[in-house]
């Protein structure tokens, strides 16, 4: 009886190391992830509406409806890039994610100069370059250093009423990812 007892405990310890060991390798193995969905809606350094009041199906779920979102695919090894949107919004908050979806780096509008958003995204190497002369076009932006090629940046931005709709709808329409060479 023992034995029998061993053995089922056992088998069901054997089954749940293989069960979460299953879970923490789909994303590893999955196609319709992030990057995969953002890819077939937009090209590299191309901003890409992510919430469902932008026209078309989200690539992205959102999961606060009071929060919108835009996000762009980059490569590093092409150059460093430059994010950036017009006109202020009550709130808004920038992620730099690798291919995996790992999060690199966050920042929102309280560590910008005047609540602008204006940043650059670059490799350890680039921002060494950057530093040695900084370019008159990078003066107010917050520099990013990610030890990444590939990634997303995703821009979100806080809609408090129905009011504020149109204006953050502009912010992130407006909003642009485009690479920079030095």
């Amino acid at each position: 009886m023992a034995r029998l007892f061993h053995a089922i405990l056992l088998g069901l310890v054997g089954a749940a190391i293989v069960h979460i060991a299953v879970l923490l390798l789909v994303p590893t193995f999955s196609e319709r992830d992030a990057w995969s969905n953002l890819a077939m809606k937009s090209d590299f350094y191309t901003m890409a509406r992510l919430d469902a009041d932008a026209g078309s199906p989200a690539p992205v779920k959102s999961i606060d409806p009071q929060f919108y979102a835009a996000a762009c695919r980059f490569d590093l090894a092409d150059g460093m890039i430059q994010l950036t949107a017009p006109g202020s919004v009550p709130f808004w908050s920038v992620s730099v994610y690798d291919r995996n979806g790992h999060n690199i780096y966050s920042f929102n509008d309280r560590s910008a100069t005047n609540g602008q958003l204006d940043a650059v995204v670059l490799t350890p190497a680039q921002m060494i370059e950057v530093r040695k002369a900084l370019p008159d076009g990078f003066q107010g932006s917050i520099f990013v250093e990610a030890p990444i090629e590939e990634g997303i940046v995703v821009v979100r931005a806080f809609v408090p009423d129905e009011s504020w709709k149109p204006a953050v709808a502009r912010f992130l329409d407006q909003s642009s990812c485009e690479l920079q060479q030095f």
